[in-house]
């Protein structure tokens, strides 16, 4: 197997980085970025390349490239990265850990990480650069589509079809049957129980906090 170069270097790119290093068999041997971002030379010991030397220092043909990049503007940054890359020859490459639990009929595009502990049914669709975080449920026969995000403690039903360029953000719930629109923002501890439009957000009211401050609030309840 050819060795990783990981494009970014923010925090994404160190969770990337310590997966691959400690549950894969693939070494990551440096980091790029693009030209206007570069600022050091170097990421934990491995050398940061500026994308416009990329190809000169490691060709397509000796390293494969996974794109560690956030869900900035609704994952239409890291698409953007993973489309550039894949037009000069690189191949885009997959992180699953070896305790996901995935079935062996889950079907998994380039650039996806999927982490421990999840909970993907049987046929399941998994398109390209989805990132899917410890704890999120993806119900059988449901398809998701490309460059969505998938937040720890999420949970997709059955059967239901995810448009391009989603997020969902811990917690919430999508009912069975359910179709979600493409560029959909899904908010925490939200639950869609109906079929969406693309491009529409659903944000949950926030827990307000009680009139008693935590002091009061033990006194009067007894809570040891």
């Amino acid at each position: 197997m050819k060795p990783i170069i990981i494009f970014g270097t923010g925090k994404i790119s160190e969770v990337i980085y310590y997966l691959f290093m400690n549950h894969s068999n693939r070494e990551v041997i440096a980091f790029s970025i693009d030209d206007e971002y570069f600022e050091d030379k170097e990421k934990y010991e491995k050398p940061i390349i500026k994308f416009s030397n990329l190809k000169e220092f490691y060709p397509p043909s000796e390293v494969d490239i996974f794109v560690g990049v956030g869900y900035q503007q609704l994952n239409k940054v890291r698409e953007k990265i993973y489309k550039k890359l894949e037009k000069i020859g690189y191949e885009l490459v997959s992180f699953i850990h070896p305790d996901s639990g995935i079935p062996k009929d889950c079907i998994v595009g380039k650039n996806c990480m999927i982490m421990n502990n999840v909970c993907i049914h049987p046929k399941v669709s998994i398109g390209n650069n989805v990132f899917i975080w410890s704890g999120a449920v993806i119900g059988h026969h449901s398809k998701i589509s490309d460059n969505c995000w998938i937040t720890s403690a999420a949970n997709i039903s059955g059967n239901v079809n995810v448009g391009k360029n989603c997020f969902f953000a811990i917690n919430s719930t999508i009912s069975h049957s359910v179709n979600i629109g493409s560029q959909c923002f899904i908010g925490a501890n939200t639950f869609i129980s109906r079929c969406t439009n693309d491009c529409e957000v659903f944000i949950a009211e926030r827990t307000k906090p009680y009139r008693l401050n935590s002091e009061q609030f033990i006194k009067m309840t007894n809570f040891q």
